[in-house]
């Protein structure tokens, strides 16, 4: 995803904030008593900043989780405003996108779940599809529109027998990302588990044989080349998450 500063997603989907640039603004405004009475933490190092920080931040997740509307619809496009080419976005290198085998690929369902098994392509493309077109927006400010067609993941929950009053849905990826979601946006009706880009199978740079497709959420909260899925109530944090990114990430 070439991700290098975070940032949050507004109410109206449209306007991001950098997360290092709230970091810094929380640095500079605010005075280390009061910052250590909000947190409860004692700031004696940088180390007791960041923490305090990070606690902070676990706070605005908590409320951007309240304040996410499950009802609500991201925007839709018409097919003729779709970016093309639709930019490839990775923590690493186009020249090191990940080469799936399709015959041997098999997503694996694990965690709270009635059927922990493995799924095949050829199952998920049998279950009914739909398609949107939405705008992907980039934690570094950028955003592109795109075409995405699969399967509800609200359906593939159900159809796995999921606890849905479970707290997180985790993802592990073939190119080692992870990532994990709030249980509400993995039931919003916009949340697929995209198969095809613009018609046509999804192509390694986009993320196949799989990736989660989410308008809701920022990019980095979209995970690709999808493995494996979980469904807990631990906390499964992510690859970015875990070095500070705001975790819900979303509007």
């Amino acid at each position: 995803m070439n991700i290098k500063s975070p940032l949050r997603l507004a109410v109206d989907g449209e306007l991001v904030l950098k997360e290092a640039t709230r970091r810094n603004f929380l640095r500079r405004s605010l005075t280390l008593g009061g910052l250590a009475m909000l947190t409860g933490c004692s700031l004696v190092d940088e180390a007791s900043v960041d923490t305090a920080l990070s606690r902070i931040s676990r706070i605005n997740d908590d409320v951007q989780g309240w304040l996410f509307d499950p009802n609500r619809l991201a925007p839709t496009y018409p097919e003729s405003m779709i970016t093309r080419p639709f930019p490839f976005n990775a923590y690493y290198g186009e020249d090191e996108i990940r080469e799936i085998e399709e015959s041997s690929y098999r997503l694996e369902v694990t965690g709270l779940v009635a059927d922990r098994r493995q799924w095949t392509l050829r199952e998920l493309r049998a279950m009914p599809q739909i398609e949107q077109v939405t705008r992907h927006i980039c934690v570094e400010g950028w955003s592109a529109i795109g075409k995405w067609g699969g399967a509800s993941f609200a359906s593939f929950l159900r159809r796995v027998g999921a606890d849905l009053s479970a707290k997180y849905v985790g993802f592990k990826c073939a190119d080692d990302y992870f990532t994990s979601i709030d249980m509400a946006t993995a039931l919003h009706p916009q949340t697929v588990l995209a198969l095809t880009y613009d018609g046509q199978p999804l192509p390694p740079k986009y993320g196949f044989p799989m990736k989660l497709r989410m308008p809701t959420k920022l990019g980095y909260k979209n995970p690709k080349h999808i493995q494996a899925i979980f469904v807990t109530n631990t906390y499964p944090g992510g690859y970015w998450e875990d070095q500070g990114y705001n975790w819900f990430g979303g509007s």
